[in-house]
């Protein structure tokens, strides 16, 4: 969360003329309702099991950039699927800056639970970290690169991700 992921994904897709999807605005945009409606609605669990489907459905795709929501790799089908079907990214950032990209977020149902955010992001960060490790081709630190840095960062890792899945 507030790693960059859309945002850096959008400009990546552009940059390497690839789709953009992001999974949390698809779901948005079938549905008709935010994410934090259906977290009110259908709890946690109801909307997991709408993120599961849509990552399966859309990681099928070829040549897409595809932003999840920051809680997708807590889901094991979640990850198997995202790491059987492509090249995946892990951006990260220290606690601080986290807290200070979501300083007026009003959106994000998880800050909500807590006036602590940066609890909430170590929190988030120890559990979902290791996930995120598991399943990742590339880690990038967001937090001191330009958006120009990161993408050619990523693009080139991608580049040599695939030039070695071509020789396997």
């Amino acid at each position: 969360m507030a790693v960059g992921k859309s945002t850096i994904g959008r400009a990546l897709a552009h940059f390497m003329k690839f789709d953009f999807v992001d999974s949390d605005q698809e779901i948005e945009a079938r549905t008709g309702a935010d994410v934090s409606w259906i977290f009110d609605v259908e709890g946690e669990a109801g909307f997991r099991k709408r993120e599961a489907a849509m990552i399966d459905e859309l990681s099928l795709r070829d040549r897409v950039v595809l932003a999840t929501g920051g809680g997708a790799v807590i889901n094991p089908d979640n990850r198997a699927c995202l790491q059987a079907r492509g090249f995946v990214i892990h951006l990260t950032a220290p606690v601080q800056t986290l807290v200070d990209r979501t300083v007026y977020d009003k959106k994000r149902p998880i800050l909500q639970q807590s006036v602590d955010r940066g609890e909430i992001f170590r929190r988030i960060l120890d559990e979902r970290g290791p996930l995120y490790e598991s399943i990742s081709d590339h880690t990038l630190n967001t937090s001191n690169l330009s958006q120009k840095q990161i993408i050619r960062r990523l693009a080139e890792a991608f580049r040599r991700w695939q030039h070695k899945q071509s020789d396997a």
